[in-house]
């Protein structure tokens, strides 16, 4: 049997900077590589994948701590007589030394010597040593630093990244897992691989599992705690039991310590079994969680539940109390069970959903009852997606639909298939939940069931269902509840919808007025600051959703930061701040990957495609459509940003009928629906500028009309100054040049005062060539010269570029009378590098803003005057021109 070696994971970088210096060993001579990081970080398996890969000669040596008195003991293994140099063929040897940091001193002195004086010698030295352990010799590691010539620092593995080990293994974990056994083991490949190996494979589906130490870090440990003396065994059980930033106080009191613990500190921080903060002496904990359960481990669970009860009775905190009191409970407990569950409720009256469904965990694994049991499982799963953990709820939902079925169980699982954009079923799951509450007997649950529709209705776009759904929610329980204030927190959102703006903002304010602080206020920071970007108000979304993006207002959703950062992104888009906008959406992408919550992923992805296509990084931009076209289409937040990051993809690209293709979908029937409201999602401006670009006048007219209208009643500035360029360009195309300069002049007014650069250029780039059409060829030189700075200044180079040839195609910097007989005019000279990029008359005259009749007549004269007779052969021509 051939067994392969398994991949390295995150590894590329580091095997690409070996490979580099074996190469330059034959043109530069030999070549001394030093490859570090902590023990366990994948030393010797990054230099065993690159012997594998070697095609030359390959010598192995590694030095021990008990052979470091041993002279020569390193270079012997590598050359049995003594003498590398003479050994090494005519290619590049590569002398491996792992655990150099063990070497003798003669060993290391002569391989850096060889490498610095004996020039002929074709060899690479590739040296692995430990960083960050005390106990290694420290003339060792100075020597190996002074001598490398490349160094190699390895780091350990991201969460994602032991997700792909895992993976690689056989073993797939959800992104939660990945990131607790990340935690766990300090993202150290090789704890990772032992426990991958070790650990039954039923527990990595479950919900927070307590995860072992390996076994040969238990075996280690066990080891320190047996050559420790009693007293500090003790104290290094305690600081087990408190946990990380244990005050040394708590632990030497629990441990029974009395007297100086300072020398017991020294054993216990000695041993590796304690670490002190770094801020001073008195906290104290587990170097790390693998060290920690292999304490709790050797301890017994008779001793380690004796050591919890009495560690609880010294803690504060009551969230840490009863966890405690949970390590203390190895049956079910129903007073301890009642009391996690009431401290849950409490935690989730605060929007901490986090801790909620860890304590509602706990509580379920306490109850003996069945049918209470199974409610604090729900509850925990409930949280659990309240907190933004959509993979850890999923990893729960087969225990969950076993269950007896509930109007809480049907609630639950229908707020599981929101997040995760599954309209359908989720609009099956809620029906079935209302249809068997009885509001009166349940008024909590059918608030609950009242609140997730607020969601499936918010993520439809239904303004009136939004609404209505908010308003039996808050009937049914006090305002202060979760659920009364998550719909409030949405509400105003339905309100706007609806067009009402001023409702809406002035219900935002009296319900900020009234929730202050926590995760609460998180939502409704949220929710206003979504508002704001609405109305216009981008100064105040940016301060809200910049308030919203964090997850530390006492265990705030995942859910709502995603959210935030989504909008956040928008409006730094919007003002003109674009690589602060990418930012935004490069720091939410690994927090949608990670939580499972697929609902925000086409908004983020809709501005980082306007940014890149803009820019004209074409690459980028198609990887972002292909980001926001993944996964379910059900809900129409989700769709209709899907369809503008297309569109707007289409549009850099001057392919008004790709634009029309992008938004059709977002054209048919709407009643109910908030797409077409003004400032919700500003894709009707684009579809009637590409239908007036694809001269369909009379369906631009039409569509016009009835987005002007809701505009003008209950639209912001922006969205009734987009849909007057759109406007100004249509009567510019049906040949009235004074109606469509009143246009674009009242649409540039209605922005003066925002600060919203990009959509400022863009109409004034439209009202340019409009201005050209009219043959005010001066006036449209200053405009779009105008728009060309902004456009400059954004980095936007696909409209640079449009902005130029129309500078150019104007002419008013051109001299006449230098233009030799057979040269191409200005316009002549814009259609002619279009044609010849393969665009269609048709594009070409949307491109360009004139009819195609007047791009057939161009081109008529372009053949004469360059002497080819098709389209083909101008772009061979052009092509021939431009080539080097």
């Amino acid at each position: 049997m051939v067994h392969r070696r398994p991949p390295l994971i995150a590894r590329a970088a580091a095997l690409a900077v070996l490979d580099g210096a074996a190469a330059r060993v034959a043109r530069d001579g030999p070549g001394f590589a030093l490859v570090s990081g902590p023990s366990g970080v994948g030393r010797t398996a990054l230099v065993d994948e690159l012997a594998s890969r070697h095609e030359g000669p390959v010598l192995r040596a590694a030095g021990a701590s008990w052979e470091t008195g041993r002279a020569f003991g390193v270079t012997g293994q590598l050359a049995p007589g003594g003498d590398l140099v003479a050994g090494l063929g005519p290619g590049t040897t590569l002398a491996i030394v792992d655990d150099a940091h063990w070497a003798d001193t003669e060993s290391l002195q002569a391989l850096v010597s060889t490498v610095r004086h004996d020039h002929e010698a074709r060899l690479l030295v590739v040296a692995t040593c430990v960083s960050g352990d005390p106990h290694v010799p420290a003339g060792a590691l100075d020597l190996l630093h002074r001598a490398a010539t490349t160094t190699v620092a390895l780091e350990p593995l991201t969460a994602p990244e032991v997700g792909e080990l895992a993976a690689a293994r056989g073993v797939p974990l959800h992104p939660s897992m990945a990131e607790r056994l990340c935690r766990h083991t300090g993202g150290l490949p090789r704890h990772v691989v032992h426990l991958l190996a070790e650990v039954p494979r039923s527990v990595w589906t479950r919900f927070d599992p307590g995860l072992p130490a390996p076994a040969a870090v238990a075996a280690r440990v066990r080891e320190s705690l047996a050559a420790c003396s009693p007293d500090a065994r003790r104290l290094a059980e305690a600081i087990a039991v408190l946990g990380p930033g244990t005050a040394v106080r708590d632990a030497a009191s629990m441990a029974g310590v009395d007297g100086d613990v300072l020398p017991l500190l020294d054993e216990v921080c000695g041993a590796g079994l304690v670490e002190l903060a770094p801020h001073g002496l008195t906290q104290a904990g587990p170097p790390d969680p693998m060290v920690r359960a292999a304490v709790l481990a050797t301890m017994g669970p008779a001793a380690s539940a004796d050591a919890y009860r009495r560690a609880a009775d010294l803690i504060d905190d009551p969230v840490r109390r009863m966890q405690l009191l949970v390590g203390a409970s190895p049956v079910p407990d129903a007073a301890v069970a009642d009391r996690l569950d009431e401290l849950a409720t409490q935690r989730a009256a605060e929007g901490a959903w986090g801790v909620a469904a860890s304590l509602l965990s706990d509580a379920s694994r306490l109850t003996d009852d069945r049918l209470l049991r199974e409610r604090r499982l729900t509850r925990a799963v409930d949280a659990l997606i309240g907190a933004g953990d959509a993979f850890a709820a999923a990893a729960l939902i087969p225990e969950v639909e076993s269950l007896r079925e509930t109007p809480l169980r049907n609630a639950v699982l229908g707020y599981l298939a929101i997040v995760r954009g599954r309209a359908t079923e989720a609009q099956a799951r809620l029906g079935r939940a209302w249809d068997l509450v009885n509001s009166e007997r349940e008024p909590d649950v059918a608030a609950m069931i009242c609140q997730r529709y607020v969601l499936h209705s918010l993520c439809r776009c239904r303004a009136g269902d939004l609404v209505d759904w908010a308003d039996r929610a808050v009937s049914l329980v006090p305002r202060d509840t979760p659920a009364a204030v998550e719909a409030a927190a949405i509400r105003g959102l339905g309100i706007a919808g609806l067009g009402r703006g001023d409702e809406a903002l002035a219900c935002y304010a009296e319900l900020a007025e009234r929730v202050q602080h926590g995760a609460q206020a998180q939502r409704i920071l949220m929710g206003r600051g979504w508002l704001n970007l609405m109305v216009d108000a981008l100064d105040d979304a940016r301060a809200d959703l910049e308030s919203a993006v964090p997850t530390t207002f006492l265990g705030g959703s995942t859910r709502i930061s995603l959210w935030a950062r989504g909008w956040l992104a928008r409006a730094q888009f919007a003002a003109g701040e674009w690589d602060e906008a990418l930012r935004t959406v490069a720091e939410a992408e690994p927090l949608l990957d990670r939580s499972g919550i697929v609902l925000a992923g086409p908004l983020l992805a809709w501005t980082a495609v306007s940014v890149h296509a803009l820019r004209g990084d074409w690459d980028r931009a198609e990887e972002a459509v292909r980001r926001a076209d993944a996964g379910p289409q059900d809900y129409d937040i989700m769709r209709v940003p899907s369809c503008l990051a297309r569109a707007q993809l289409a549009e850099a690209r001057a392919d008004s009928a790709g634009v029309l293709r992008a938004l059709r979908p977002l054209t048919g029937p709407s009643a109910g629906s908030s797409i077409d409201e003004p400032g919700q999602w500003p894709w009707a401006d684009l579809y009637a500028h590409a239908l007036v670009l694809q001269g369909r006048d009379a369906e631009a007219e039409s569509f016009l009309d009835r987005h002007e209208r809701l505009a003008a009643a209950r639209g912001p500035a922006s969205a009734r100054a987009r849909l007057g360029a759109a406007r100004g360009r249509l009567l510019a195309m049906q040949g009235e040049p004074a109606a469509s300069a009143t246009a674009f002049e009242a649409a540039l007014g209605l922005l003066e005062k925002l600060p919203l650069r990009y959509d400022r250029a863009r109409v004034s780039f439209a009202y340019g060539q409009a201005l050209r059409r009219a043959g005010k060829r001066r006036d449209a030189d200053i405009v779009i010269s105008g728009a060309r700075e902004t456009f400059a200044s954004l980095g936007a180079s696909t409209y640079v570029a449009r902005c130029d040839r129309e500078l150019k195609a104007g002419g008013v910097h051109a001299t006449r009378s230098g233009r030799a007989v057979g040269e191409l005019t200005p316009q002549e000279e814009a259609v002619a590098q279009l044609v010849a990029r393969g665009l269609s008359n048709r594009e070409v005259a949307a491109e360009l803003f004139v009819t195609m009749k007047t791009v057939q007549y161009h081109l008529t004269r372009i053949y004469a005057k360059l002497g080819v007779r098709s389209r083909a052969e101008l772009a061979a021509l052009r092509g021939h021109e431009q080539a080097p």
